[in-house]
């Protein structure tokens, strides 16, 4: 009994090292790809691991874990859309998948509203009962929408011919048409040697100013979630006593200034480089911080007091807003602040979670697609006349950025508009710049002071992120 038993499973152990060997039953093949349930099982279960795959507890939090499973699905999904060209099938139909299981969790996340009830007697009574938080409810349908948007522009690439790239095989055309700008690894679009046709140029436009009010959009349902974040606790201990120290003597005195003039500031601020840009909204975010702590403590003996009044401070800080809202106007695709970052890597609601990264993707691939639709119409520009053509290099994406945001129309809804900024809650000092145009003179000396910015890096907090860890520092 035992000898057949062992020539049972002899038998077995060659049969199966022959379908091996066959490619039969390899992990490779179709038939053993997992299925939705298995893939849906094992990204869930990296969420309530909280990232930690030996179970030790040593985990992020749920929300965290939520949101580098969002970015991490974008990044891998649609990477860095170097060339402007549709969606594969597969990559479309996987995305949707896999970014509507993530979504579902807000599905589940309640809050309780009165509702009134009619009993068996006849009786009217009032019960709490559960309905899909308001914010989620209201967003989450939105940000779908501007998903679906970008998805449908890239669709109607599908059956157009009027331009290709630049292949590295082919060398001739590599060396005449190869980027000399910071965009150096993105490919070079090429267009017919009489440019677009008339339909192409003004569907591209016509894309281009709709997926500009995508971004717009996104950007600000991404910056009103991170207002309404937690600032962490570490964070706070890590500022300084007062904004002098956290901005500097001259950021300072520009801002404390009886009159302040957000162009003259601008001018004054060496912005050459992403680095500096983003130690400049840093150092601002700081301040703002410690004087709104400082305003919360003027009745009490918080070391966070000062001898400034509280009606100046409130100034401080308007202008110090004003400052940031032109940044992020001008720069876009800038890196996320340490502020940011902290609140992200610290915050505990799921829901804010699940909102501020869904849309973080969407602004930046709404970013990307600008500037891929901005790369085509240069070419385009270029080939119309090449006198002219010659002496203009592509546009960087801060400079993109600029022109898409400052040259919009007067009908085109602003930043402004989505964020609910009106005349009535500006100050004295801000009230005309803002009431024209915030921004109409202040990129002119903007490109004029950092011709060189690289700001493309939207993508760069997953470098922060470490993938699919939390946030530690900034590189």
């Amino acid at each position: 009994m035992i000898l057949e038993t062992n020539n049972n499973s002899m038998a077995g152990f060659k049969k199966s090292r022959l379908a091996n060997d066959s490619g039969v039953t390899s992990p490779h093949s179709p038939k053993n790809l997992p299925s939705d349930m298995e893939l849906m099982k094992e990204k869930f279960a990296k969420l309530l691991l909280g990232e930690d795959m030996s179970g030790g507890g040593k985990g992020v939090s749920s929300a965290l874990a939520l949101s580098n499973a969002i970015t991490n699905l974008s990044a891998s999904v649609f990477g860095e859309m170097k060339r402007l060209e549709p969606m594969s099938a597969e990559r479309k139909e996987k995305w949707r998948k896999e970014i509507g299981w993530l979504l579902s969790v807000t599905d589940h996340i309640v809050e309780f509203v009165p509702c009134k009830q009619k009993s068996k007697d006849g009786t009217n009574m009032e019960v709490m009962v559960t309905k899909q938080r308001s914010d989620l409810q209201m967003n989450i349908p939105a940000l779908r929408k501007l998903d679906a948007m970008l998805i449908d522009c890239l669709d109607g690439l599908n059956d157009q011919h009027e331009f290709s790239y630049v292949s590295k095989d082919d060398e001739s055309e590599e060396g005449k048409n190869s980027r000399k700008d910071d965009k150096w690894w993105i490919p070079t679009p090429k267009v017919p040697p009489n440019g677009l046709s008339d339909f192409m140029r003004k569907w591209l436009r016509c894309q281009k100013d709709s997926v500009n009010q995508v971004h717009k959009a996104a950007m600000a349902i991404n910056s009103q979630v991170l207002s309404e974040m937690a600032i962490p606790e570490s964070y706070i201990e890590s500022l300084p006593k007062n904004g002098r120290a956290s901005l500097g003597d001259s950021i300072y005195k520009s801002i404390t200034e009886e009159y302040f003039d957000p162009d003259y500031f601008f001018t004054m601020m060496d912005m050459s480089s992403e680095h500096k840009i983003l130690d400049l909204k840093d150092r601002i975010e700081a301040s703002v911080v410690i004087w709104r702590r400082k305003m919360n403590a003027k009745d009490g003996k918080s070391s966070w007091g000062s001898t400034v009044s509280f009606e100046k401070r409130g100034i401080f800080e308007e202008r110090a807003e004003v400052v940031l809202l032109i940044l992020k106007q001008h720069f876009p695709g800038i890196s996320q602040s340490t502020l940011d970052i902290s609140k992200i890597q610290y915050n505990k609601d799921v829901g804010q979670a699940v909102l501020e990264s869904y849309s973080r993707i969407i602004e930046s691939r709404a970013f990307t697609i600008m500037s891929r639709i901005e790369d085509v119409l240069q070419a385009d520009a270029m080939a119309q006349n090449p006198s002219n053509g010659a002496a203009k290099r592509p546009l960087s994406d801060k400079e993109e950025a600029g022109k898409l945001n400052s040259a919009d129309n007067g009908a085109a809804m602003t930043l402004l508009d989505f964020i609910g900024w009106t005349p009535d809650q500006e100050s004295d000092y801000t009230k005309k710049d803002l009431k024209e145009d915030p921004t109409k003179d202040i990129d002119t000396k903007i490109k004029c002071k950092a011709p060189n910015i690289v700001t493309n890096k939207r993508f760069s907090y997953l470098e922060n992120l470490g993938m699919c860890r939390s946030p530690t520092a900034r590189h």
